[in-house]
């Protein structure tokens, strides 16, 4: 099982960016998502869950401005992140659950800056 994140990038203050990720293998297409962020020198930082019946969940940080979605027939699970703040920028990872255990993928990199 692999799990392929793209979509980070620059983008200015205010602006939005929607990072995806996407398993391959044998993993179930509702398995529990989320998305955490990890800035250097700090720890991992929980934004944002989806489990098997769609329920979702949100860190304060970012609730109201980022959205996690999924496509099941993809395999896929987005993040929507609207209105960024400079201090959004960090490297953003998807996890998903696998059986007893997680898979993460390998990491996009978000950055705001004027």
């Amino acid at each position: 099982v692999q799990l392929q994140a793209s979509g980070g990038g620059l983008v200015q203050p205010g602006g939005s960016l929607r990072p995806s990720c996407t398993a391959s293998g044998t993993i179930s297409s509702t398995a529990a998502a989320a998305w955490f962020r990890r800035v250097p020198g700090k720890e991992r930082e929980f934004l944002a869950g989806i489990v098997g019946g769609g329920t979702t969940d949100y860190a304060d940080s970012v609730k109201g401005r980022f959205a996690i979605s999924r496509d099941i027939a993809k395999k896929t699970v987005y993040l929507q992140m609207n209105s960024l703040k400079p201090e959004d920028t960090a490297v953003y990872y998807c996890r998903r659950q696998y059986y007893g255990s997680y898979v993460w993928g390998q990491g996009t990199q978000v950055t705001v800056s004027s």
